[in-house]
């Protein structure tokens, strides 16, 4: 897909980190950019320093989420490029060591169902809005119509210890690509996602020193986090090239994450 000032493109979770860095890849290549973000001001400051318009959305709202894309496609028309980076997600063990009950108690459905909703559900619900939008649009070069990419995680393939919300949503995240690109397949619709190791997000970065080092040194090479702007490089690539389709691509300089 050529990308120029007349396409659109929607992020969430661009306020910030890898979504923030692929609003400004995008940006940078001359699309108009739409921010989908719960975070107003630091969605706001992103919109305008790439030229773009924010639109503040709960992922976990399918009102909401219909509404941002109401209010982007007002402002620069429907998206042909949909960069999905939010989550929501709980943090638990299947089961852990209560000292004060003297037992194990287990992570319960209702937080296991909350954090599967905030990740892999949200990625349904705003991937297939915005394919139902896409479907009315004219076709380009190759009957293409757009392109979806979901952010997934190397944990979907090597979740470590407290991470079975994460993990599994994460899973179920590439579990969606292949199924939905070969829905998609006829509207000319692609579909793709991507699995970030250890990156350098404002998230990451709150962490001690001493962590961020020992993260650095666990990844073969380059021995160092990854840079959001690498991530965002990736997106530009799947937008561009149209023969990426139906596939789940780790960007994580080869690690393999350990148990714990």
């Amino acid at each position: 897909m050529q990308i120029d000032n007349t396409t659109a493109a929607v992020v969430t979770g661009g306020a910030s980190g890898l979504g923030k860095a692929s609003a400004q890849a995008l940006a940078k290549a001359g699309a108009k950019v739409a921010i989908f973000d719960i975070n107003e001001a630091a969605g706001e400051a992103v919109a305008k320093e790439i030229g773009g318009i924010f639109c503040k959305v709960d992922i976990m709202s399918e009102e909401s989420v219909v509404a941002g894309f109401e209010k982007a496609r007002a402002a620069h028309g429907q998206e042909r490029i949909l960069v999905h980076c939010a989550m929501t997600a709980r943090r638990g063990k299947t089961l852990a060591w209560d000292k004060e009950a003297g037992a194990y108690k287990r992570t319960s459905t209702e937080d296991y169902a909350y954090g599967v909703a905030g990740i892999l559900t949200a990625s349904y619900r705003v991937a297939s809005l915005s394919a139902l939008g896409m479907s009315s649009l004219p076709p380009l070069e190759d009957d293409e119509r757009g392109v979806i990419t979901l952010t997934a995680s190397v944990a979907a393939q090597d979740a470590q210890i407290g991470q079975v919300i994460y993990g599994s949503a994460k899973a179920g995240v590439n579990g969606l690509v292949l199924p939905m690109a070969r829905d998609l397949m006829d509207l000319g619709i692609r579909v793709n996602s991507i699995m970030p190791g250890i990156f350098a997000t404002p998230l990451m970065l709150g962490a001690t020193p001493k962590v961020l080092d020992s993260l650095a040194a666990s990844v073969p090479f380059p021995r160092r986090l990854g840079k959001p702007e690498e991530f965002g490089s990736l997106v530009l690539e799947l937008a561009r090239n149209s023969y990426f389709n139906g596939q789940c691509l780790r960007l994580d300089g080869g690690i393999r994450m350990a148990p714990r």
